[in-house]
């Protein structure tokens, strides 16, 4: 009888564990593999060291990656709208007031404190979120898998 009990909690466990259960199947994105380093030594990261500020990182993700120190942590997020399908006249959003993403191309609007969207019609997607990992010594590392 413990084993049994043993074996179902086992089996329990492993059927509630994912790797990233935030995540969404997103048919407007690709599935692109993202690890990078940053570090915040480096002048073109200086706007992290202050709350509310983001960076746009380039050559990562779909349409690059914007990281943002929302104060008490740091967030990543794909800069590709994700309820828009992509293409190459609208590939990234942009900034708009240090804390929103805005796609310049259907006026969707997102706060990069939560992913969530603000602004648009029919929106069925959040950002897409990227894992930001502080390795304490002045480096993140930002990741998808």
């Amino acid at each position: 009888m413990k084993s049994l009990l043993v074996f179902m909690f086992s089996g329990l466990m492993l059927i509630s564990c994912s790797s990233d259960d935030h995540r969404q199947n997103n048919p407007n994105l690709l599935n692109v593999n993202v690890n990078f380093m940053v570090d915040l030594s480096l002048p073109q990261y200086s706007n992290l060291k202050f709350p509310s500020n983001s960076v746009y990182v380039g050559q990562y993700g779909n349409g690059g990656i914007i990281l943002m120190n929302t104060g008490s942590n740091y967030v990543a997020y794909d800069a590709a709208d994700p309820n828009h399908p992509r293409n190459d006249s609208c590939i990234s959003m942009e900034v708009v007031g240090d804390i929103r993403l805005k796609c310049s191309c259907e006026g969707n609007t997102y706060d990069l404190f939560t992913g969530n969207f603000i602004e648009g019609e029919d929106l069925e997607y959040t950002l897409y979120p990227y894992r930001v990992t502080d390795n304490g010594n002045g480096t993140l590392r930002i990741t998808n898998r």
